[in-house]
């Protein structure tokens, strides 16, 4: 968290290096305060780059951590199942759920998480700066908000249906292959390699429909957000220009407002890219739940029982000689 806090600190303070440059630097026609001004910026870049690497590094950590805990949980837990749990559900659709779900939320722990942290605080800190760099502009971009959350709202829930659709039919695609992989041999004992072929291209296309309808309905709701952002900025670029040609603020303020209105507008992006996956990794997550909330019919042994692979070989060779 210290790191996250650290990086988005520095990325506002850029913006106060951006207006002492062109301000003191540009404006002043000195070139030894021009120098300054580009060693603070490179002083600045390097320590942002620098908190990136222990964020990105910790929070990688957290993602591959907490998703091999959930495996490791989920395994536990079904291996305890009733026999009858696995004649109505296929294997392969069980694997899936552990593999292929526990990987797409060890992505959205790892990485989404951290840059939605990341995008907020920034996203928040933009606008203070926002607003003490010049509050006309600044009501104009929180007047924008709005614009930009209503897309999440009135598609969020059909992109989260959408993607628990789509990990079921793709979970279906791995059972189906597992299922006939595993009785390869019965299936060219009868010839069904091109019945099996086309069944399997069948589920393969049903996956990739669904899969079309959410990134079409996701891609939509991304090009939305995007042109309300820029729209935004380019209206804020126009009365921010006006004010600068009537002396009303400088060159510097001006380029000051632009960065923080992008790292702002950079943010709202990064949010609905997130939010999408959130929704997604619901969809994930559902059936992670499902597998935990199936009661188990078999207690856990209170000891300790060895199997045959435990017992010392020297037994094992004796009973073999005997």
């Amino acid at each position: 968290m210290f790191a996250l806090v650290f990086t988005s600190v520095l990325s506002l303070s850029l913006g106060q290096g951006l207006k002492l440059l062109i301000d003191s630097g540009f404006g002043e026609n000195s070139g030894a305060l021009l120098d300054r001004a580009v060693a603070l910026l490179l002083l600045l870049t390097v320590l942002f780059a620098l908190g990136t690497f222990v964020r990105f590094y910790l929070v990688s950590w957290l993602g591959e951590r907490v998703s091999a805990d959930i495996r490791r949980d989920v395994f536990n837990h079904i291996v305890y199942l009733h026999p009858g749990f696995y004649e109505t559900n296929r294997s392969g659709e069980i694997a899936s759920r552990i593999t292929t779900d526990t990987t797409l939320l060890q992505t959205i722990i790892g990485s989404s998480i951290s840059m939605a942290l990341r995008s907020a605080l920034t996203s928040f800190g933009g606008l203070v700066m926002l607003f003490i760099t010049n509050a006309k502009l600044m009501l104009l971009v929180v007047g924008a908000v709005p614009l930009v959350l209503l897309p999440l709202a009135i598609l969020g829930r059909r992109v989260k249906k959408l993607s628990r659709a789509s990990q079921d039919t793709v979970a279906d695609v791995g059972s189906y292959a597992g299922e006939i992989i595993q009785h390869i041999k019965t299936v060219q004992s009868f010839t069904r390699e091109p019945e099996e072929q086309r069944a399997f291209a069948e589920q393969v296309e049903r996956a990739f429909d669904v899969a079309r309808v959410r990134i079409r309905v996701r891609a939509f709701m991304l090009s939305i957000v995007m042109l309300m952002v820029f729209a935004v900025l380019s209206a804020m670029l126009w009365v921010g220009g006006h004010d600068v040609i009537a002396g009303e603020m400088t060159p510097g303020d001006l380029a000051a407002f632009v960065f923080y209105a992008m790292l702002v507008a950079m943010g709202a992006a990064t949010i609905s890219e997130v939010w999408t996956e959130l929704l997604r990794a619901a969809g994930a997550t559902e059936r992670l739940v499902e597998l935990l909330d199936v009661e188990r019919e078999i207690t856990a042994p209170s000891g300790q029982v060895s199997g045959f692979g435990d017992r010392p070989r020297s037994n094992a060779g004796a009973r073999m000689d005997g």
